[in-house]
C-alpha cells in the first residue's frame, strides 16, 4: 500500500478537536497557515497520526475519527512510530518534514481525552519541522527517507 494524506486537520485553539479542510498551506519553519500549533519558536509545528492508530480507538468503542486527537495530518500506510528523530517525509514531493518527536507528555486531561474518553496521540503520535513548505491536499502520497 502506498502512503498517504487521508486527512488533514486544523484548529485555531491548542487542546481542542481540529476541523478538516481539502487543502493545507504548509510554511517553511512554521507550520500549516492557520493553525494554532505553528511557530516559527518551536520544534511541533506539524503533528501526524496514522488512521490506523485511530481505528485502534474506534475498535475500542470510541466515535472518533481524523482530527479528534489534534493531529494536523492523518496518514495512512505508514509505521509512524518507527521513524526516528531526524526522518525526512516527503509530501507529493513539494513538501519536506523532518521528525522531531516522538509522542509527547500530556500532564492533564485536555479537551480531546475527556471528549473522546482516551488519547492515542501522546502515545502514537509524531511531530515534525516544515523544511519546505508547500501546498498539501488529502490523497497526497508520503515517501518517508530514512535519517540514516
Amino acid at each position: 500500500m502506498n502512503a498517504k494524506i487521508v486527512s488533514i486537520n486544523i484548529s485555531d485553539k491548542k487542546g481542542i478537536r481540529k476541523k478538516t479542510v481539502d487543502t493545507a498551506l504548509l510554511r517553511t519553519n512554521y507550520g500549516i497557515e492557520g493553525d494554532a500549533h505553528a511557530s516559527e519558536k518551536w520544534h511541533r509545528q506539524v503533528s501526524l497520526l496514522a488512521i490506523e492508530s485511530i481505528k485502534k480507538m474506534q475498535d475500542m468503542g470510541l466515535k472518533v475519527g481524523s482530527g479528534d486527537f489534534a493531529e494536523n495530518i492523518t496518514t495512512e500506510g505508514i509505521d509512524l512510530l518507527r521513524l526516528p528523530i531526524g526522518t525526512k517525509i516527503f509530501i507529493s514531493d513539494n513538501v519536506k518534514l523532518e521528525v522531531s518527536q516522538i509522542g509527547k507528555v500530556c500532564h492533564a486531561r485536555c479537551a480531546i481525552y475527556e471528549q473522546a474518553g482516551d488519547c492515542v496521540m501522546p502515545k502514537e503520535g509524531i511531530f515534525a519541522k516544515v523544511l519546505k513548505g508547500g501546498t498539501i491536499k488529502k490523497g497526497d502520497t508520503i515517501r518517508v527517507v530514512s535519517s540514516q
